[in-house]
């Protein structure tokens, strides 16, 4: 299963994470999302486009760089 890996910066507790693996989880495609807080790196599985999980992470207030390419 493909999987990307995001650099996401402007969380600072647990209900950012949760936002974010909930913004990334609904996106089309994901299989499944595990964002860790301390080292602000998320990482996807499945098929989304990175475009749309960078959108995802900006609508819940938080910037995101794909890591891995």
């Amino acid at each position: 299963m493909p999987q990307i890996e995001l650099n996401v910066t402007g969380m600072t507790c647990g209900h950012c994470q949760a936002g974010v693996t909930r913004a990334l989880r609904s996106v089309p495609g994901v299989q499944d999302a595990q964002v860790d807080l301390k080292t602000g790196k998320a990482v996807v599985q499945g098929d989304a486009e990175p475009q749309q999980l960078i959108a995802a992470v900006a609508e819940e207030g938080y910037s995101a760089q794909v890591a891995n390419l």
